[in-house]
């Protein structure tokens, strides 16, 4: 038995026989004397979640991406029966490219695909609309009264003379622009969606209506007789399916963000199989998240499908910090099994802390009222919880029976113990007054600079489109497409008129009512709006052979109830069987965030100033409704998570340090990091929404990992006697070092979802690769500089309470850090 000359108190142990089974705490003992048994009670559980993984199904509901209790969507929920095509739809277009709609061949091909539309499961088929459905009519007034019929003609054999009728009569129902385009060449089939099958109870499975729409636009487009076809798709389902379609790349990026991290840890380590046994414990934990989750009855949705990279890169980094103190131990000829529990006792209070954070991180998205948000946050939690069997426990238990190689070993010990220089040298300046003074000057300019730009930063969609996807993407070019040639856009605003039963009649609702209509006419961004109002005005204009003076809402209710009763049977979407619901839609130039938070304002101010017991003003349904709530929401969890998230991190690092320097120390960085990645998402376009709210959360409790690897180092060293310079010196050397390759490594692993063809999940690698890299920067020049000022003091002589907490003894020359 020899002790290492740079070490205080652990001993450097060839023979196992001289090293005392029962020292250590009673969880390294319980772990360690049980070897065997950890072992085989973790394959066991990776065979069994194993099996269970491969039941894990993907898919996206549209109950799960809005926010439930939020009063908006609670009116819309409550009142949703009533509101048939103003929840979640598809809208198909059928163009032809090589005339009009009126071509008899594309008619013909507009009725198959109709016809196969209308029968694919999922489909509320009592309100689909097109040409060829006998609900869409149209009406007109003559010498005899009202006459009316559906627009395509009884009987239609494809005649010149059906084709003539067809055009009056498409005419006579003012479809142009809503049904067919304003240029007649296309026309729209709108699909309501229910949110069950209806033979199977099941839920909508949103990826397999998707490749059925695409089976049926693969089967029609091109050469149908003398038509070119070409069919466009929009819709939530359809937005669902590319999401979902784009997984299958991701899985290719799961895999190259692996061989990227193999790679890193390899050139760092030159031993092959640690790198590997740290992979795959960093696997292992996957797979059982993966089990559990399905297990558990969970879904992978496009939103937590980035999960298990996340967990996979967490597990690396830690498996990393362990690597790399058993490999130095190894290095100087401890024995692996005692080499294993060294590390164990020095790491992982330190590593069960760390990731106690990065749970807090996932587990404080709880608190947003979006299910697809709450999912994510519980599987990722679940994968964090995980890790702490995986790469905290199994890990150098595994490690205690390979070991590393001696050349590996030896390579890592000379690199310890060599003199500082470049970079690391340059670091231990930071300790310096000068040099603090300098980095926390350029730091205060970052943090006013980057919160100037902040504050500019959006809440929503910033493009028209679909934003979770590229906007040369296939549905945005669909949707830009409709938007262009049709003049009601698939982004509708509703505000939901609620009345007793008969009410919606009443004259003084249905003034108020095109009141409202006509206020959010005048808001810029609004296309037009229609209501019961509208068809009231036209009906009674037509009972009096349409003339203009009598396009007005008459106070005479016998006029409004004849007026009603027609429009029940050309607009039955305008008013429920009871006449107590009726909408006012607002069709909307786009759905971008200035958009919804205009329309909302004008619609809140109208509601409260004309709501009354006998019929109230409720906002809101539609698409672009239903979206503006889900900003409410995600505008007020943006403050509010931050706040959980920081209280939560400054808790553990207190309970860590038991120092309130030590944890401003901690916290400052991550500050920084924030408000730069809020700068940086104006610089880039992107506004604050579901898919982006969790990535600052998720940086800040992922990046408090450096400070507390690096800081619990560095402040045992100081409580040993050390000065800052000569303690961060050896937290550098220890921590240090492999805080830095797990920045490179963790922003390599997420860097590559940048090329993923869905954009919110292109934006969220981007933003978690500058947040760990800026947070991994942050930590190695900001702690020595903000210690500089306030935590030189702690250089307080206490080498039996460095030995109860960290076990971190090993002294470096000062000659070598400086």
């Amino acid at each position: 038995m020899n002790t290492n000359k740079f070490d205080d108190n652990l001993q450097t142990i060839r023979d196992l026989k001289a090293f005392d089974r029962k020292s250590g705490s009673w969880l390294e003992r319980l772990i360690f004397n049980h070897r065997l048994l950890v072992v085989i009670l973790c394959a066991l559980a990776t065979l069994l979640l194993g099996w269970d993984a491969t039941k894990l199904t993907f898919n996206a509901a549209f109950e799960k991406t809005i926010p439930h209790h939020q009063p908006y969507i609670r009116n819309f929920l409550d009142n949703r029966s009533e509101l048939a095509g103003l929840g979640n739809a598809v809208r198909v277009v059928v163009e032809n490219k090589s005339g009009d709609i009126f071509a008899p061949d594309y008619l013909q091909a507009l009725k198959e695909i109709n016809d196969e539309l209308f029968l694919t499961p999922g489909i509320d088929r009592a309100n689909v609309k097109s040409l060829w459905m006998p609900v869409v009519r149209w009406n007109e007034v003559t010498e005899e009264g009202f006459t009316g019929g559906p627009v395509m003609p009884d009987n239609y054999t494809g005649s010149a003379e059906n084709i003539e009728q067809l055009k009056q009569n498409i005419g006579r129902a003012q479809l142009l622009g809503s049904l067919v385009g304003n240029d007649y060449r296309s026309s729209m089939i709108f699909l309501p969606l229910l949110d069950k099958d209806v033979n199977t109870g099941a839920v909508l499975d949103y990826w397999e209506l998707s490749k059925q729409l695409e089976a049926v636009r693969s089967k029609f487009s091109g050469e149908q007789g003398s038509a070119q076809v070409e069919i466009r798709l929009v819709g939530f389902a359809k937005v669902v399916g590319e999401l979902l379609d784009g997984l299958v790349q991701m899985i290719l990026y799961f895999a190259v963000a692996a061989v990227i991290a193999a790679l890193i840890i390899f050139a760092w380590t030159r031993c092959l199989r640690s790198t590997l046994l740290v992979l795959a414990c960093s696997c292992v934990a996957v797979l059982w998240q993966l089990g559990l989750i399905a297990r558990l009855g969970y879904e992978l949705d496009p939103y937590s499908i980035l999960v298990p990279f996340l967990v996979f890169a967490i597990g690396v980094s830690h498996g990393a910090q362990k690597m790399n103190g058993i490999m130095q131990d190894i290095g100087r000829g401890t024995h692996k099994l005692v080499a294993a529990r060294y590390t164990f006792r020095r790491l992982f209070l330190a590593g069960l802390t760390a990731l106690a954070a990065d749970a807090v991180g996932f587990a404080v998205l709880m608190m947003i009222d979006i299910p697809v948000i709450k999912d994510l946050a519980i599987t990722a939690s679940i994968g964090v919880a995980l890790l702490v069997f995986t790469n905290l426990i199994l890990l150098p238990v595994m490690l205690s029976y390979t070991g590393v190689s001696q050349k590996a070993a030896q390579r890592s010990l000379r690199a310890d113990e060599a003199e500082l220089g470049g970079v690391w040298k340059l670091l231990v300046r930071f300790t310096e007054r000068r040099w603090a003074l300098a980095a926390l000057a350029a730091s205060l300019v970052l943090l006013v600079g980057g919160f100037m730009v902040s504050t500019q930063l959006k809440i929503g969609d910033l493009d028209a489109g679909v934003s979770e996807l590229r906007p040369n993407s296939r549905y945005n070019l669909d949707n830009a497409y409709i938007t262009n040639r049709y003049s009601l856009s698939t982004d509708q605003f509703a505000v939901i008129v609620k009345t007793a039963p008969e009410g919606c009649l009443e004259y003084q609702t249905l003034i108020e009512a095109d009141r409202l209509g006509w206020a959010l006419q005048q808001v810029p961004g609004v296309q037009s709006t229609v209501s019961l109002a509208d068809a009231v005005r036209k009906i009674t204009a037509g009972s009096y052979e349409g003339s203009n003076k009598w396009l007005s809402i008459p106070p005479n209710q016998d006029v409004l109830n004849y007026a009603a009763r027609t429009a029940s049977t050309t607009n039955p979407e305008l008013f429920n069987t009871d006449c107590s619901v009726m909408p006012v839609v607002a069709y909307l130039a786009d759905h971008k965030a200035e958009t919804l938070d205009r329309v909302v304002k004008a619609a809140e101010a109208f509601a409260a100033a004309h709501s009354t017991p006998e019929h109230q003003f409720l906002l809101a349904a539609g698409s672009a409704g239903i979206e503006a709530a889900t900003n409410i929401v995600v505008k007020k969890a943006n403050f509010t998570m931050l706040m959980y998230v920081y209280a939560a991190v400054i808790v553990l690092c207190f309970v860590t340090f038991r120092s309130w320097r030590a944890v401003i120390v901690a916290v400052v960085p991550l500050v920084i990091t924030s408000v730069l990645c809020e700068a940086l998402m104006v610089a880039l376009g992107m506004g604050v929404k579901v898919a982006t709210l969790p990535v600052i959360a998720l940086g800040v409790g992922i990046g408090v990992d450096y400070a507390l690897y690096l800081l619990s180092i560095q402040l045992a060293r100081q409580r040993a006697g050390a000065s800052l310079a000569e303690a961060y010196c050896y937290a550098l050397r220890f921590t240090g070092k492999v805080v830095a390759l797990v920045g490179v490594t963790l922003a390599a692993g997420v860097i590559t979802w940048a090329f993923s063809p869905i954009k919110f999940q292109a934006d969220m690698g981007i933003l978690l690769t500058f947040m760990f890299l800026w947070n991994m920067l942050g930590a190695l020049v900001l702690i020595p500089a903000l210690s500089h000022f306030l935590l030189r003091g702690s250089a307080t002589p206490d080498a039996a309470r460095v030995q109860a907490t960290t076990n971190v003894q090993r002294k470096v020359p000062a000659a070598q850090c400086l």
